[in-house]
């Protein structure tokens, strides 16, 4: 029963979270009044998708129809200004405005359609009640004659579950505009995580199932990210500012200097203050043969540099990392040194392989007391720093 209801509510994981000044939908139609009343009695032709799905296209249009009305710059401009401020409101009290949405507006994602704009709402609200959803958007734009495509990333809890797993989604969405009633009348989805983006995908309901396994994050402060990106194998992270206590370590899974920095933490300093423990423990390897290695606590937020004691050892540092775009790939079970290794290794391969440009070097992230939690529930992470990031 969860499954199916988890299925249901997915439909909706990628609406985008935006901001500017307000165009109201009734506003907007007396502006296009002049425009559609001459087509008003014309047939109504849904959007023409992009070329990314062949399949999606025949379905939803009839190419034998009529040439369609045209629509101007301005009046697209309008519809998209309208979604950056109409879609804060799709998990909030106030809503969406559903009178933007033909009453056939055809939704599809890889595992959720809809034919109805009352059907679509309903996945709204299943959303909203099995899940804590966090979405954000990235841009809107026109990418068509009668198209609209927005990018997002959405990130959710799913609440049934007692270790409520986090899913994490980002694509775009393509929003088709029926040129005779300047309304919505499609919205595709498709996921960066996954190939077959077709409705009933097999590899979209392995993509969110997989996402339900346990992974034990401890409920400490962790370094503030954005993820703006995730594909099959790793996630790319914008990573806000974070101090650093550090020390020389040994190898990238290996556990020397780490009583020092944590006795920096716990009073060991020159004013013998205590600092709340955060996660993860970080080990940096600074060049690809791993020769210098460092291994750091991060500090809270709230600290800087000049508000933190000075280390009472000169082996200890504290350091900003200025933050950026990261690469990140997740694993559980030990992290042994092969193990992390091979994890880098594959990590740096995908990221070539995808025309990213990774900077020498990686980290490891421990999220977890090894002692005192199971090995299969751990939460690892390999971290490689990018040159550049652009998303599309």
């Amino acid at each position: 029963m969860a499954t199916a209801q988890l299925w249901c509510a997915c439909s909706q994981i990628h609406r985008p979270l935006p901001h500017r000044e307000t165009t109201t939908v009734a506003t907007f139609h007396r502006h296009h009044h002049h425009t559609t009343k001459d087509n008003q009695n014309k047939r109504t032709s849904p959007l023409l998708l992009t070329k990314r799905s062949p399949k999606l296209r025949m379905s939803f249009v009839d190419q034998q129809s009529p040439p369609k009305p045209t629509v101007n710059d301005d009046d697209m401009k309008r519809l998209v200004d309208f979604l950056y401020e109409d879609l804060p409101h799709l998990f909030d009290e106030q809503g969406i405005d559903k009178t933007a949405y033909d009453e056939r507006v055809k939704f599809r994602d890889p595992i959720t359609k809809h034919d109805t704009v009352s059907g679509y709402l309903f996945n709204i609200s299943m959303l909203k009640l099995l899940f804590q959803p966090d979405f954000q958007l990235h841009w809107v734009k026109q990418t068509g004659p009668y198209e609209i495509t927005t990018r997002w990333t959405m990130v959710m809890k799913f609440m049934l579950l007692p270790w409520k797993p986090e899913l994490v989604f980002t694509g775009t969405s393509v929003m088709g505009i029926n040129p005779d009633t300047m309304k919505f009348c499609s919205h595709i989805d498709y996921w960066d995580s996954i190939k077959n983006n077709d409705y009933l995908s097999f590899e979209g309901l392995l993509d969110v199932l997989k996402q339900l396994r346990i992974y034990k994050t401890p409920e400490l402060e962790t370094p503030k990210y954005q993820i703006l990106k995730r594909t099959a194998t790793y996630e790319v992270r914008k990573y806000e500012p974070f101090i650093v206590v550090e020390t020389d370590g040994d190898k990238l899974a290996g556990s020397s200097g780490f009583n020092a920095v944590a006795g920096y933490i716990f009073g060991k300093n020159s004013t013998e203050e205590k600092i709340p423990m955060t996660t993860p423990v970080f080990t940096q390897a600074f060049d690809a043969e791993t020769s210098q290695v460092s291994i750091q606590i991060v500090l809270p937020s709230e600290k800087d540099l000049s508000s933190l004691p000075a280390p009472n050892q000169e082996a200890i540092k504290l350091r900003k990392v200025d933050g950026g775009i990261a690469a990140v790939s997740k694993f559980s079970g030990k992290p042994i040194e092969d193990t992390v290794r091979e994890k880098d290794k594959a990590l740096w391969s995908d990221l070539v392989r995808d025309g990213l440009k990774p900077k020498t070097g990686c980290l490891l992230a421990r999220y977890n007391d090894p002692g005192r939690t199971w090995t299969f529930i751990m939460r690892n992470e390999v971290l490689i720093w990018l040159e550049e990031f652009t998303l599309e």
